[in-house]
């Protein structure tokens, strides 16, 4: 996993070279060595023992609410938005560390939890309360991406649990049923234009459809192989937006054609079905239950923003993992990466852990 995972990061700081001109700074050499730390990170989350996490995972939950309290009390406000937190030696933003502590959360709740009772109000109220919480101050924020990719990592660790499917049925109809009362009284009027833009852009080239048609022509311009390193139009002549975040797959298309974008899709899918693999190997309820949240994680980043950047879904701030700059997105997925390479020594080390454990 880790081969692919570097041609994929030295190849984000290539697209990032291109973007800012031909130049390292200020997106290439820091996004290389904001993966040099964080694979440390992730080294020091692999060696963690099964028993030091499961008993650090509720406080770890609390401590990230908390964070996500203060946000909202103290928070910076960036772009109209209050989500990260100065902490002196870094700023912050705790709702991208909450997408993997969800996960572990309610895996540890699950795999302490009797299977007989999977199936009662107990297996959904709590972790429901888990989730919710968090949700609701990541929305006022607002940052509905975030928080939606919170919830979808928590409802995927509470399917693989075994909650009856007729349950997540009946949530998806409620869910459609007051999907317009959301939309014209719970989202703000730029989320709204957000929405309604995704299903025809074009409506307000200029205004609220500019990101996602000057996305579709940077795309659509690349070809078969490209224009060549460094040679995008799109990206140097600032037409497209957000070039080194957002939309860096954007970037890359122009550039490297659709080579570059099926190698991209490449070394997810490596990476993401190794993720599933240890997931799948996992002989005990808590391990599986984590490296598969994980792994959803990851897989929601990378659907979202390649959706985002096509015009196939609303332009929500999702980057890209490992290839997109910036500090919070690259934390958030090397945690994940530590968390699958740390099942993976536990698999290694106690290959007959009980089910029940």
């Amino acid at each position: 996993m880790l081969v692919p995972l570097f041609l994929l990061v030295l190849f984000g700081a290539a697209v990032l070279y291109s973007a800012a001109g031909g130049r390292m700074d200020p997106f290439a050499s820091s996004h290389l060595i904001r993966f040099c730390v964080f694979l440390v990170m992730a080294a020091i989350i692999a060696s963690l023992p099964r028993g030091f996490v499961r008993f650090m995972t509720y406080p770890a939950y609390v401590v990230v609410l908390v964070l996500l309290l203060g946000v909202e009390i103290i928070g910076n406000v960036r772009g109209g938005s209050q989500r990260w937190l100065d902490l002196g030696f870094m700023v912050l933003q705790p709702s991208e560390i909450m997408k993997p502590v969800i996960v572990v959360t309610l895996a540890q709740f699950y795999a302490s939890l009797p299977l007989g009772m999977i199936t009662g109000w107990r297996a959904l109220i709590i972790p429901g309360t888990l989730i919710a919480l968090p949700v609701s101050f990541v929305l006022l924020q607002p940052d509905l991406g975030t928080s939606v990719a919170i919830a979808f990592g928590g409802a995927v660790v509470m399917l693989l649990a075994g909650l009856p499917l007729k349950w997540f049925v009946s949530g998806g109809l409620a869910a459609m049923a007051v999907a317009p009362i959301v939309f014209f009284f719970g989202l703000q009027d730029y989320q709204q234009r957000r929405v309604l833009t995704m299903f025809n852009p074009e409506a307000d080239a200029l205004g609220a459809g500019y990101h996602i048609n000057q996305s579709k022509i940077a795309i659509g311009s690349g070809g078969i192989f490209g224009k060549g390193f460094n040679n995008g139009s799109q990206s140097h002549l600032q037409y497209l937006p957000e070039p080194q975040t957002d939309f860096v797959f954007s970037t890359m298309a122009e550039e490297w054609g659709l080579v570059g974008g099926l190698f991209v899709l490449a070394v997810f899918t490596i990476i993401l079905s190794w993720g599933l693999r240890v997931a799948r190997e996992s002989r005990d309820r808590f391990a599986s239950l984590l490296a598969a949240g994980m792994v959803a994680t990851i897989f929601f980043y990378v659907a979202v923003n390649l959706m985002m950047v096509m015009g196939m879904a609303p332009v929500v701030g999702i980057p890209l993992p490992f290839m997109s700059h910036g500090g919070s997105s690259m934390l958030t997925n090397m945690i994940c990466i530590g968390a699958l390479m740390m099942v993976n020594r536990w698999n290694r080390e106690a290959p007959r852990y009980g089910l029940s454990g």
